[in-house]
């Protein structure tokens, strides 16, 4: 077992060091691509009808994959794909001749976060070095939920190393294992993390929906510069265990596609209780049989919207006047605006929150790492000293000052942490309750944040502002959609509501989605476009 640890770490470490420069973008990439913007629903229907077979759908995505990520304009949004996907797609294809269909997602090509676990032939490694070995030894609970709803795992993307934990200095979208994801829009800005390879695959065409993490904006940013339906889901609908953890009071899962009704589809094979995860149980009498029975397009008619501006505006023009189009179109579609309809509270528990996030990730961690085998490290502390030893592959761009940070943080047990937890949870939830029962909102929405910054390896992430704290530090559901695009670049609107509010959401993202039809297919160019707007 040492020797192939061994074998693959040093594979790793010489594939790091390769950083192809982005490369022209050609002509227009994606054009006669069959399955191009194709939905779960329509792949079904060519499944049904005999058009496609599994396998050769997941062989054009895999052909599109080796054409477009490592070649051509070279987005680097695939850290592994699954040896075993033409032969599971097969499986599949044997399971429809017989007449059993699984559901929606049977035979359906998805991609996955390279944190979460799969005991396969894939490596689980958060994008690091340190993590570079044998698999996981078991699935992920919402691996085992997708295997049984018949999907085909077709590989595992990159994404900012340590699910974008390891540095403040950090720049998104980069890893030691995977190198730079960019940005589908353009190759030379960001794609945002920490689930920028799903992001930017998913926008790409990569297949046919993904899944991310979040445990502040990593869901909900890389969505929505890559103009997608993204879901950070109520903590506890959707299974952590067997995902690499940062932070148990604020980890999920959750969904990311290139339409509101796919999103949907994908939580409803996700979600669902796992006696390994505690926080699930409180998703009982919660779960829905079927989010895709809430995507209405008349959703909004009728609907309390508030519109949030205090701290989460006024940071980019372009994107506040998008902000203010997007009001208007929720007016037009039906709904009763609410404006302002400011979050009390935003802001006063930043500091806390990152306290918070520092004694859980290192407590976490270190229970996820002592449980898993065949790979170099067993423990925060083995990873801050693998970086060390390997500095120059590791840490070329930025250090790791956040684990040092939470290697010197005490237990759980801490007066520290506990008041800092409890400060957190009464101001974030009862600033989002607070302005939903004063004007008996449906939701509140604001921009997910401004158009993607440039890549910048030397100084570091440099994005404007976004909105998704509240929310992640609630616990609370949080779904983006595309809003527009400045320069061609997306930008996203956020609609966040109470716990358990899934549902809703949907509904109001989906009218919203189906009466402006913001989302278009990326053109990969070299650079933005600032004859568009």
């Amino acid at each position: 077992m040492k020797m192939i640890v061994i074998l693959a770490l040093a594979a790793a470490l010489a594939g790091a060091q390769a950083q192809p420069a982005p490369r022209k973008a050609p002509e227009a990439p994606g054009r006669g691509f069959a399955l191009e913007e194709a939905t779960i629903e329509q792949l079904q229907g060519w499944l049904k009808s005999g058009r496609y077979t599994s396998a050769a759908l997941t062989r054009m995505y895999l052909e599109r994959i080796r054409a477009l990520d490592k070649q051509g304009p070279h987005l680097n949004a695939i850290i592994e794909l699954n040896p075993d996907a033409l032969k599971i797609a097969a499986e599949m294809d044997g399971e429809r001749r017989a007449g059993h269909v699984r559901g929606p997602l049977h035979g359906i090509p998805i991609l996955i976060k390279d944190n979460i676990d799969t005991a396969d032939h894939m490596m689980t490694t958060a994008g690091s070095l340190a993590l570079v070995g044998d698999p996981a030894s078991k699935d992920a609970f919402i691996v085992g939920k997708l295997r049984d709803a018949g999907a085909v795992i077709l590989g595992k993307t990159n994404l900012s190393e340590w699910a974008n934990w390891r540095s403040p200095k950090s720049t998104s979208g980069w890893s030691g294992r995977g190198g730079q994801t960019r940005n589908p829009y353009a190759l030379d800005r960001n794609p945002c993390g920490s689930s920028s390879g799903t992001g930017s695959a998913i926008s790409a065409n990569f297949a046919a929906a993904g899944i991310g993490t979040e445990t502040d904006g990593s869901i909900v940013c890389p969505s929505g510069v890559a103009a997608l339906a993204g879901i950070k889901p109520t903590l506890g609908l959707v299974s952590r265990s067997g995902i690499v953890p940062i932070a148990h009071s604020q980890d999920t899962a959750g969904p990311m596609a290139r339409t509101v009704g796919d999103a949907a589809a994908l939580l409803t094979a996700i979600a669902g209780v796992d006696p390994a995860d505690s926080a699930t149980a409180g998703a009982t009498g919660h779960l829905e049989t079927d989010y895709t029975k809430f995507l209405d397009a008349n959703g909004l008619k009728g609907a309390r919207i508030g519109v949030a501006r205090k701290k989460v505006t006024g940071y980019s023009p372009a994107t506040d006047q998008l902000f203010d189009r997007a009001v208007e179109d929720l007016r037009r579609l039906g709904a009763e605006i609410v404006d302002p309809a400011d979050i009390g509270s935003i802001g006063e528990y930043d500091d806390t929150e990152t306290e918070v996030l520092l004694y859980e990730f290192k407590s976490d961690l270190n229970q996820y790492l002592a449980a898993r085998t065949g790979v170099p490290v067993r423990s925060l502390k083995d990873a801050i000293d693998f970086n060390e030893k390997n500095r120059d592959r590791e840490m070329p761009y930025f250090g790791q000052e956040r684990f040092l940070h939470a290697e010197a943080k005490g237990p759980l047990t801490d007066e520290a942490y506990r008041k800092a937890l409890e400060k957190n949870r009464k101001l974030s939830r009862q600033g989002i309750d607070d302005v939903l029962t004063k004007h008996r909102l449906d939701a509140i929405v604001m921009p997910t944040g401004g158009p993607a910054w440039s890549i910048d390896l030397v100084n570091g992430d440099h994005f404007l502002g976004d909105s998704s704290t509240p929310a992640a530090v609630a616990g609370y559901p949080n779904m983006t959609v595309p809003m527009g695009y400045i320069y061609g670049l997306p930008v996203g609107l956020s609609f966040v509501g109470g716990a358990w509010s899934e549902a809703t959401l949907i509904r109001l993202a989906y009218a919203y989605e189906q009466g402006t039809k913001h989302r278009r297919p990326p053109k990969m160019l070299p650079a933005a476009d600032l004859r568009a707007r």
